[in-house]
């Protein structure tokens, strides 16, 4: 999935407008103008469509970390240059404040059956034999799920 898709779904999941994508962004200390979120939003094919670095994407995670969750004392969280599907969905489990039974719920409303370990390992140190990649698939359902959940649809 690319970071521009993942953007998309979470804006049309949450419903967020310009001006909150625009304040997401500003709690983890990315200012930005209202043009740089149409471009993101756009397709690739369509016209002044901007590619979404990684960076950004954190960013914008670690805005909805702080919007849901409130600033932690001391420092903004530092975005990560480059982020990887298991940065991206640990990062969305600790902005939504899910559990492991939470991710699986959403996961099973979408058709996707996992085990709970087969969960945990997309969330351990990569350093640890029991780390999994998460691939892509498991990314999309969980989006998906998502969808399902505060929109009332899998499908956009």
């Amino acid at each position: 999935m690319s970071n521009n898709d993942i953007l998309r779904t979470l804006r049309y999941t949450f419903d967020f407008k310009d001006s909150e994508m625009i304040e997401i962004f500003a709690l983890a200390g990315r200012e930005m103008n209202r043009s740089e979120v149409i471009n993101w939003m756009k397709k690739e094919d369509e016209e002044d469509f901007q590619a979404l670095f990684d960076k950004d994407l954190a960013y914008f995670l670690n805005g909805l970390i702080i919007k849901n969750r409130g600033k932690k004392d001391g420092e903004i969280p530092k975005a990560e240059k480059s982020l990887n599907n298991n940065q991206i969905f640990r990062k969305l489990r600790i902005a939504l404040t899910y559990k492991e039974d939470d991710i699986l719920e959403v996961l099973s409303s979408v058709g996707m059956h996992i085990s709970p370990h087969e969960l945990s390992a997309f969330f351990r140190n990569p350093k640890q034999s029991q780390y999994r990649v998460c691939h892509d698939q498991v990314l999309r359902y969980f989006l998906r799920g998502l969808q399902k959940k505060y929109r009332g649809t899998g499908h956009k």
